[in-house]
């Protein structure tokens, strides 16, 4: 039986729970104290952890939640700059947001996803293509990617239209609307919503559910209904692609400045 080391993932906490210890907890640390953030190491472990899920045969279902205030709070400021200034690590990370998304669909095992407070960025592309996402009534997703000065890529052209329809999806995505996790539950956004004090007892119960169903009928659900995902693929690398090319350009630029000065862009 293979199983592996998960203490690599420095910026993960990640444990053992449930059936026969059959439950990986992956909780994405809160680096700031406040709010787990995608730095270099973070966005890399993010992306490679659910390779490793998959090859674990100890392994039968995953829940990723978030610590501190929040699910996730999105890549730091540091990270955007240096993708901004240095072609190779645009390079890279451009490769890393694409394998996260992927990696996620094709991880054979179910993915239980916990969002709590704000939901952004990295952490909330694995929230969203979770097999089941529960969202607390406290849950603020935000895509904020034009808001930074970037098309909105990571996971948006591949999932929000199939989720909530894409009338919804231009609006929140264009605009970088909050949705709460209500609003979340009612346009189809997320599995479920639920009182924040409920929140991981459910992702648990269900995820303590999955690991002891049939695994061979929930992995073949789970690939089955995932091609209509790896069917829009093309949407997907297109729209990576674009809000890569935007980390190039001058917007990006006011966008991280406006944000790290709290005031609103000026795009011109």
């Amino acid at each position: 039986m293979k199983t592996i080391d998960y203490s690599i993932y420095s910026s993960l906490n990640i444990t053992r729970r449930g059936p026969n210890d059959s439950v990986l907890d992956i909780q994405m640390k809160a680096l700031n104290g406040k709010l787990p953030t995608a730095g270099h190491q973070g966005h890399e472990d993010l992306c490679e952890v659910w390779r490793d899920v998959g090859r674990d045969d100890s392994v039968r279902c995953a829940v990723l939640r978030g610590e501190g205030m929040g699910f996730s709070g999105g890549g730091d400021m540091q990270l955007v700059q240096d993708m901004a200034n240095d072609f190779e690590v645009r390079s890279r990370v451009w490769k890393e947001a694409r394998d996260l998304v992927y990696n996620v669909i094709n991880c054979d095992k179910p993915i239980v996803s916990a969002m709590h407070g704000p939901a952004v960025g990295a952490g909330l592309v694995a929230g969203l293509l979770a097999d089941i996402s529960i969202a607390a009534k406290s849950a603020k997703i935000v895509d904020g990617h034009t808001r930074l000065g970037v098309a909105a890529g990571d996971h948006a052209a591949i999932i929000w239209p199939l989720l909530c329809g894409m009338a919804k999806a231009k609006y929140y995505l264009m605009l970088c609307e909050a949705v709460s996790g209500e609003e979340a539950e009612r346009i189809g956004l997320v599995s479920l919503c639920v009182e924040e004090d409920q929140l991981l007892p459910k992702a648990y119960e269900v995820a303590d559910r999955l690991a002891t169903g049939s695994q061979s009928a929930i992995r073949w659900t789970k690939y089955a209904l995932n091609n209509w995902l790896r069917q829009a693929g093309p949407t997907f690398d297109a729209s990576l692609a674009l809000e890569f090319m935007g980390f190039a350009g001058p917007d990006v630029r006011e966008g991280a400045a406006s944000i790290q000065a709290k005031r609103p862009p000026n795009f011109g």
